[in-house]
Parts: C-alpha cells; sequence; structure tokens
C-alpha cells in the first residue's frame, strides 16, 4: 500500500548496485524541536559512514551521480553555514566530498556530529545544523528531492509553515542505494 508521502515516483534508473556498506555503518537518531529549530519528531536524521570510500575517485562526482540516479539531484557543491539554520520547503542530504569537519545538529546547544569525506547526511526538513570546525578542505554536495527548493530559515515557523514542512513528501528512494536502504526503512516506515 502506497502512503500519501510517496508523491515522488521512482528515479527511472535507480542504482540497484549497493555498495559495501555495513548496517554498523549508519546511524540513525531523533531531534527534539529546540527553541526556535523544529528538528523532525517523525523522521530521523540518517548518517552514512563510509557511504564512499575515498580514494583516487572523484568523490563530489559520485555523489552527484547517485543522488541523481535516486531522485535527489545535487544542487550546489560548497561548504556548511558556519551559523544554526535549517529548511523548511526542503528535506536535504549532503555528501561530503573532501576534508573532515565537526557540525551541530539540532541547533544551539544541538548533538556535535563529526564527518569525514564518504559520508552522508540524510536531514529530515526542520533539521537544524551548523558548521562548528572543519579541516583538510572540508566541503560537500547538496542535494534535494526533485521538486523541492530549499529555503534557508533562522527563526520559528508559523503553526501554519510547521504543519506544511511536516506534510513535506520525500522519494520513494533513498538517496544513496534507491530502492534499498536506511531511508525505505527509517523513513517509509514512519510515513
Amino acid at each position: 500500500m502506497m502512503h500519501d508521502n510517496r508523491f515522488f515516483q521512482f528515479a527511472r534508473r535507480l542504482r540497484e548496485v549497493r555498495p559495501a556498506l555495513r548496517e554498523s555503518g549508519v546511524e540513525t537518531f531523533h531531534l527534539a524541536p529546540h527553541g526556535w529549530v523544529p528538528n523532525n519528531e517523525r523522521l530521523p536524521v540518517i548518517v552514512y559512514r563510509h557511504a564512499l570510500a575515498p580514494g583516487a575517485r572523484d568523490l563530489a562526482q559520485e555523489f552527484s551521480e547517485r543522488f541523481e540516479a535516486n531522485g535527489w539531484p545535487v544542487q550546489w557543491f560548497d561548504g556548511i553555514f558556519d551559523y544554526h539554520h535549517f529548511h523548511s520547503t526542503a528535506h536535504e542530504v549532503l555528501g561530503v566530498f573532501a576534508g573532515t569537519a565537526e557540525l551541530i545538529l539540532g541547533g544551539p546547544g544541538g548533538r556535535v556530529l563529526c564527518v569525514h569525506a564518504g559520508d552522508a547526511l540524510l536531514l529530515p526538513a526542520g533539521t537544524g545544523h551548523c558548521l562548528l570546525s572543519l579541516a583538510g578542505g572540508f566541503r560537500v554536495a547538496g542535494g534535494y528531492p526533485r521538486g523541492q527548493q530549499w529555503d534557508i530559515r533562522r527563526e520559528a515557523l508559523s503553526l501554519e509553515q510547521r504543519r506544511a514542512m511536516l506534510a513535506l513528501p520525500f522519494p520513494a528512494s533513498d538517496p544513496l542505494y534507491g530502492a534499498h536502504g536506511p531511508l525505505i526503512e527509517r523513513w517509509l516506515a514512519k510515513a
């Protein structure tokens, strides 16, 4: 049975190839609302550790190809803002293709997370994030579900905006693994 939140269709060329990723390489956690940062009470943050192995390959290109093939096209290549913010109009996937960084997720005083080249983060709409420190030329590829345009929010949402954010659809495909993967198991199960 398809749920209302499966608004998007699977991408035509879903990647069925699943690179080496053990379940232990995936972290998930929920973030409760924190001050003006709503986070997302329904959907967990998903961290893919070692999603791609750093090496001779062009990680930026590989993240871009995977995200595109699975319905989460990359819209930019850059760093992460060093101020607390969230997106209310789009879910976001970040593929770390260079360096390392410490991020704060969940708003001021939130959870500190260290990420390295080859890691990826799936942030449901409303998830606060901020760059705390970086090294090694830290850079990420930022992707969003087809048809969603991200905003940058630094203040509380109205009740109507919060309802719209929580009703935001997401593709029925994992940004890295298509028809398989943590999004299928952890987001669709909550939908």
